[in-house]
């Protein structure tokens, strides 16, 4: 029988949270052990998610419920502006960090994985852990090779704070590592209402549309001569997350540095 692999969740009462708090406490291979949010505390993190006391009281200070309960993993779903400060945290005390939040920079994820290095322990940082996402942004990248005029359009409810998301970028990032820069349209093309083309990336397009009773949706078109390709990838329910941040609390085990998307834990 493998090692139980103990868990720490910051962020628990947030949406994302508690699905994490639920995915631990249900998965007998897995041990929550701390349980973080800023807004939170002296509540048990079990009742906190409908389930039975589970006897892990939810505090509101991460580092010193990592020097308590010395966790091999810690989950964040936080804000982008805690981002960063968790992640150099938990690496600092040897906690492998699983990151589902946005807002690092080349830099960052540059300087976290020099930490990772140093203190001989992995790192995720994933913008999705939806292993349907994942696979729409490798088919789209597999398709970009054959069609690279393409138009990214992602659909998030309307009090999503980034734009666009960091799918969406994700997923730009990987279709320009195998297509080359190509300028779309018509080169006298005129916006008359600014903005109305999208965001700028490579050559193409993404569009953010933003409306509630949305949860998160994206599509990539692909146009050529005479037929048209689309990827497209729904997401209805937080659940669906779960499963890929099994693979991610247990890949993260395995590897030394921090990798950044969780496209590269997927075979």
């Amino acid at each position: 029988m493998s090692q139980i692999i103990k868990v720490a969740v910051a962020g628990a009462s947030g949406r994302m949270g508690r699905e994490v708090v639920k995915l631990v406490l249900n998965d007998p291979e897995l041990m929550l052990v701390a349980a973080t949010d800023r807004s939170s505390k002296d509540l048990d993190a079990g009742r906190m998610v409908g389930m039975e006391p589970c006897g892990v009281m939810v505090t509101n200070d991460l580092e010193m419920a990592l020097m308590n309960t010395k966790p091999d993993v810690l989950v964040d779903f936080t804000a982008p502006q805690s981002a960063v400060l968790n992640t150099r945290l938990a690496i600092r005390h040897q906690v492998r960090p699983v990151m589902g939040t946005t807002g690092f920079t080349p830099q960052d994820i540059e300087e976290l994985d020099k930490q990772c290095q140093e203190q001989g322990i992995g790192g995720l940082i994933a913008p999705n852990f939806s292993i349907g996402a994942i696979l729409m942004m490798k088919f789209a990248a597999q398709a970009a090779k054959y069609f690279p005029h393409l138009e990214i359009i992602e659909y998030h409810g309307d009090q999503k704070l980034d734009a666009p998301s960091g799918t969406s970028v994700k997923t730009a990032e990987l279709i320009s590592e195998v297509r080359k820069e190509l300028r779309q349209g018509n080169p006298n093309e005129e916006e008359t209402i600014e903005g109305s083309r999208g965001g700028y990336y490579n050559g193409f397009r993404i569009h953010s549309v933003r409306l509630p009773g949305i949860f998160a949706q994206q599509e990539v078109i692909f146009g050529a001569f005479g037929q048209s390709l689309k990827i497209r990838h729904d997401s209805y329910d937080r659940a669906g997350y779960m499963p890929g941040v099994k693979v991610a609390i247990q890949k993260v085990m395995e590897y030394t540095g921090l990798v950044y998307g969780f496209e590269h834990f997927i075979d």
